[in-house]
C-alpha cells in the first residue's frame, strides 16, 4: 500500500462562482458587524439567482450594518458590473430578511449566563483538521494547485490583461501519486465564464499560455503528458447567479482541503467565531499543522468535538495515518498543555473577533499565510510536552 499508484483530484470555483458570491457577501456582514461590535453574534446566510441577492439569518449587534451597500459592495468587486451578466451591483435587488438570534443559543454560549461560568460552544458537532508535507504550504497538491488557477486567472481579468473573461470560473487538477507522494499532474480542467465574442482557440491558446503554464511548470509535476480540458461543454458565456443559483455554505470541500482527509460537515462562511463548524475547524487546521512543523508525521488528522454550551471539547483524537514517530495518544495527552482548546481559548489564540473574514470566502480557508490558524508558533512546544 505505501507504494500504490493512484489519482486524486480536487476542485476550486471562484469568487465570481455564484455560491462564493454568497459565501463573500454573507462574510463581508459578519466583517460589518465586527469592526464596530467584536462580541457580535453572527448568522448570516445569503441566496443568489438573476438580478437578485437575499440575505437572511440571525444577527446580535450593536452597531448598524448596510446590508444593501454591503451586498453591492462585494457584487462591485467580484465584477458583477454589467447587465449582461445577468446581476448587476448597481441594479440587482438586495432583500433583506435578517433577525435577531434566538436568546435560548445565546444563553447558553454568552459567559456567566449558562450552566456553565465560561463561554460554551455555540453548537455541537465535530470538526477536522488537516495537514501534510505534500506543498510548501503544509496542504495536499491537486487543492491548493487548483485554488493558485483561479487566483490566477482572477488576477489577470481584474487587471485587464485578459479582457474577456467573466466573473464565474472552476478548475480542477488530478495528481497523480506513489504512496503519498505527488509525482504528476495527470489532467487540468478550467472551465471559465467569457465574453461571446472570443474564439475557442483564443480562449484555450490564452489560459494554457498565461494561467496554466505560469501556476504549474514551477511544480515540476507538470508535463506535456498532462492532459487539459478548457471549457469543455465548448461555450460558457452565461454564468455566475444568471446561470445558476448560489447559496451559503455549499463548496465546504473547496473551502477546506479538497476531499484529502474527513470533514465534519460544518460550514464557514456568515458565522462569528462563537460557532464552533468555523472557529474550531481553524483551530484544528491550527493543531495539525505545527503538529507537521515539529516533524512527528508526514500527515496529520485532527478532530475536535463540542457539545452546545459546553466550555470545553467533549473528544480530541489524533491520526498519523500510522506514519507518527511517537504514538499519537502520547500527542494527544500533550495537546490541551499546548492549546486551549475551549471555544473561548480558540478566539483569543487565534485573534478570531477581528473583521478578517471577507478574505476566507474565496479561495481556500488554509494554506494561506495571511491567517492566524496558519502560523507552527506552537511546534517547539509540542515537543517540549512529549
Amino acid at each position: 500500500m505505501e507504494n500504490r499508484k493512484y489519482l486524486f483530484t480536487s476542485e476550486s470555483v471562484g469568487e465570481g462562482h455564484p455560491d462564493k458570491l454568497c459565501d463573500q457577501v454573507s462574510d463581508a456582514i459578519l466583517d460589518a458587524c465586527l469592526t464596530d461590535d467584536p462580541e457580535s453574534r453572527v448568522a448570516c446566510e445569503t441566496f443568489t439567482t438573476t438580478g437578485l441577492v437575499l440575505v437572511g439569518g440571525e444577527i446580535t449587534t450593536k452597531t448598524y450594518v448596510d446590508v444593501q451597500g454591503v451586498a453591492r459592495g462585494v457584487a462591485k468587486k467580484i465584477g458583477y458590473t454589467k447587465p449582461e451578466y445577468g446581476l448587476d451591483c448597481d441594479s440587482m435587488a438586495v432583500l433583506n430578511t435578517l433577525h435577531s438570534q434566538s436568546p435560548d443559543i445565546s444563553q447558553g454560549v454568552t459567559a456567566g449566563q449558562s450552566l456553565f461560568k465560561e463561554q460554551g460552544a455555540g453548537d455541537q458537532g465535530m470538526m477536522f483538521g488537516y495537514a501534510c508535507k505534500e506543498t510548501p504550504e503544509l496542504m495536499p497538491a491537486p487543492i491548493i494547485l487548483a485554488h493558485k488557477l483561479l487566483l490566477r486567472a482572477t488576477s489577470l481579468r481584474k487587471e485587464g490583461k485578459i479582457t474577456w473573461l467573466r466573473p464565474d470560473s472552476k478548475s480542477q487538477v488530478t495528481v497523480a501519486y506513489e504512496g503519498q507522494v505527488p509525482k504528476h499532474i495527470d489532467t487540468v480542467v478550467i472551465s471559465h465564464q467569457h465574453d461571446d465574442d472570443v474564439s475557442r482557440q483564443e480562449l484555450e491558446d490564452e489560459i494554457i499560455r498565461q494561467i496554466i503554464v505560469p501556476v504549474l511548470e514551477p511544480t515540476g509535476l507538470y508535463s506535456k503528458e498532462t492532459r487539459i480540458f478548457i471549457n469543455p461543454t465548448g461555450r460558457f458565456v452565461i454564468g455566475g447567479p444568471h446561470g445558476d443559483s448560489g447559496l451559503t455554505g455549499r463548496k465546504i470541500i473547496v473551502d477546506t482541503y479538497g476531499g484529502m482527509g474527513r470533514h465534519g460537515g460544518g460550514a464557514f462562511s456568515g458565522k462569528d467565531p462563537s460557532k464552533v463548524d468555523r472557529s474550531a475547524a481553524y483551530m484544528a487546521r491550527y493543531v495539525a499543522k505545527n503538529i507537521i512543523a515539529a516533524g512527528l508525521c508526514e500527515r496529520c488528522e485532527v478532530q475536535l468535538a463540542y457539545a452546545i454550551g459546553v466550555p470545553f471539547p467533549v473528544s480530541v483524537m489524533v491520526d498519523t495515518f500510522g506514519g507518527g514517530i511517537v504514538p499519537e495518544e502520547k500527542i494527544e495527552a500533550a495537546l490541551p498543555k499546548v492549546f486551549d482548546l475551549s471555544p473561548r481559548g480558540i478566539i483569543d489564540t487565534l485573534e478570531l473577533k477581528k473583521p478578517i473574514y471577507q478574505a476566507t470566502a474565496s479561495y481556500g480557508h488554509f494554506g494561506r499565510s495571511e491567517f492566524s490558524w496558519e502560523k507552527t508558533d506552537k511546534k517547539d512546544q509540542i515537543l517540549k510536552e512529549l
